[in-house]
């Protein structure tokens, strides 16, 4: 097999850099970026939290709507490394689960049940989840009475986690199950919480990214990672420890950004303002890399 190695591999959480926290769609300007930086043959993968139906539907589709190179392959990472499918022009290949990833059933059940009867106006089960439990906050309600709530739904969530015999973390509260065991984290983001496997993560995502290019004989010269929380972070943390070289883009740094062996960069280092974040950031970065690879 030929080893390709392009200038930059781009790998993508899609909440926040690509799809907006407020619509949870992408806009067309956005689509224009990717699908020109997969025909100047800069790789794209996503790594995200989100379903493999979440990516057909608000990334795949108009990928493939607004005219995907012939050829090409684009690879979605889903539910933080539990699932991943790649698609071309022609649609999805084959999506892959690591039944060892998922939650129990009969957990999930119980998280459905407690939505309905209690939340269901601030929050909606999402049901294309094959791995992970989530949760997300309605499109119709207002995020701060969405995360005016959150904590108290984590709360009952950690509950029905112990009541289960499954132990589990969430930020710095630990409870252990009767064997001592905590295989589970209860993961709280700005629209939504996700109950999954400690096992997963954007590193797991990062390594099975290196993985499907591999395959197709794809060795980047360098990496570049783009997240809005700081567990994205977590990509390039995996990459600079296999020794790629990499860059990390922070589109919401409001929490802060943390010390790091590798360059983080946020919209002010492309001149813009600091409030510029989220898929406004992430536009301009992906219009930024494109540049530089066409100039």
């Amino acid at each position: 097999m030929t080893r390709e190695a392009p200038p930059l591999a781009l790998l993508l959480d899609v909440d926040g850099p690509i799809a907006s926290p407020v619509t949870r769609t992408v806009s067309a300007g956005i689509i224009t970026s990717l699908i020109a930086l997969v025909a100047e043959g800069i790789p794209v993968v996503f790594n995200t939290g989100r379903s493999d139906t979440f990516i057909a539907e608000q990334v795949m589709g108009p990928m493939i709507n607004a005219g995907l190179p012939a050829r090409s392959v684009v690879h979605a990472i889903c539910e933080k490394g539990a699932t991943w499918f790649s698609f071309t022009a022609n649609g999805p290949g084959t999506v892959h689960l690591d039944r060892g990833l998922a939650m129990p059933e009969a957990f999930g059940e119980d998280i459905r049940t407690l939505v309905a009867a209690r939340y269901a106006e601030l929050m909606f089960f999402d049901g294309t989840k094959r791995a992970m439990v989530s949760v997300e906050q309605q499109v119709t309600v207002d995020n701060a009475d969405y995360l005016a709530q959150q904590d108290r739904f984590d709360a009952e969530v950690l509950e029905l986690l112990a009541r289960h015999d499954l132990g589990a973390v969430r930020l710095d509260h630990r409870a252990p199950a009767a064997s001592g065991r905590v295989d589970y984290r209860v993961d709280p983001t700005i629209i939504s919480t996700d109950i999954e496997s400690v096992r997963l993560g954007k590193d797991l995502g990062a390594s099975r990214a290196v993985e499907l290019l591999a395959a197709q004989g794809i060795v980047p010269e360098a990496w570049r990672t783009m997240g809005d929380s700081r567990t994205d972070y977590a990509m390039a943390d995996w990459l600079h420890h296999q020794d790629h070289r990499v860059k990390h883009v922070d589109v919401r740094p409001d929490d802060g950004v943390p010390p790091k062996p590798y360059p983080v960069l946020t919209s002010v280092d492309l001149g813009l303002d600091r409030d510029v974040i989220h898929d406004d950031a992430g536009a301009a970065f992906l219009k930024a890399w494109l540049d530089a690879v066409t100039s």
